[in-house]
């Protein structure tokens, strides 16, 4: 959490540089050191007596450290940008891989018992088609994280800084402006996607103001 001084820092001196998507090389070196740096704790339930997770938009592993102290047998196939994955990958290891293509990640799996996503289906160029591509994998379970819904699509330019990117605390020794589009989904298009689940869940996610938290079950 910020201080004090550093968002009163932060709106007498932004920054000027400002660098776009999620292809940039700062934004996926800053993800990757903060997540090699991070120690989560605690307990994940979703995963307990789970074998097999396919993460949409995971990052370098994020949530693979918060798996494993529950599950430490748990096998992990994170889809990425190819610019994160070719990062990731020597963090690789029998029971972590990084994937450009969901249906590559499923294939090293070869069941999936979850597909999980956390902030990411809304920064793909297609959304529903892509949630429909996870459905064909036929995992067992499908939990969605922070997924800003409305009434129709459309589509914004979102801005952060570099630094709020990634878990933990700041490692960037030079702030940064990062802009990427985000994609408001149709929340009943969202659900009708899912096709051959129930939908199990549905609720405000109470980490990102306006976005839902989503679970379905296979039929």
């Amino acid at each position: 959490m910020l201080t004090f001084v550093q968002r009163v820092k932060r709106k007498l001196l932004p920054p000027q540089e400002v660098i776009q998507g999620y292809e940039n090389p700062d934004l996926v070196e800053t993800i990757f050191l903060k997540t090699i740096s991070y120690n989560p704790g605690g307990d994940w339930p979703l995963v307990a007596d789970i074998n097999t997770v396919l993460d949409f938009g995971g990052g370098a592993g994020l949530h693979y450290k918060m798996a494993r102290q529950q599950s430490p047998d748990i096998r992990w196939a994170v889809v990425e940008t190819p610019a994160m994955v070719q990062r990731a990958k020597e963090l690789g290891t029998d029971r972590l891989m990084f994937f450009e293509r969901i249906e590559q990640a499923a294939d090293w799996l070869g069941s999936v018992d979850l597909v999980h996503s956390n902030g990411a289906i809304q920064y793909v160029p297609d959304a529903l088609e892509t949630v429909r591509t996870l459905c064909s994998v036929r995992p067992a379970k499908l939990a969605w994280y922070r997924v800003p819904t409305s009434e129709a699509n459309r589509r914004e330019v979102q801005t952060s800084y570099l630094s709020d990117n990634g878990p933990g605390s700041s490692l960037t020794p030079k702030e940064k402006l990062v802009r990427y589009e985000r994609n408001w989904i149709s929340e009943q298009a969202f659900i009708q996607a899912h096709e051959g689940f129930r939908i199990t869940e549905r609720n405000p996610d109470p980490t990102e103001r306006g976005t839902q938290q989503f679970r379905f079950a296979r039929v």
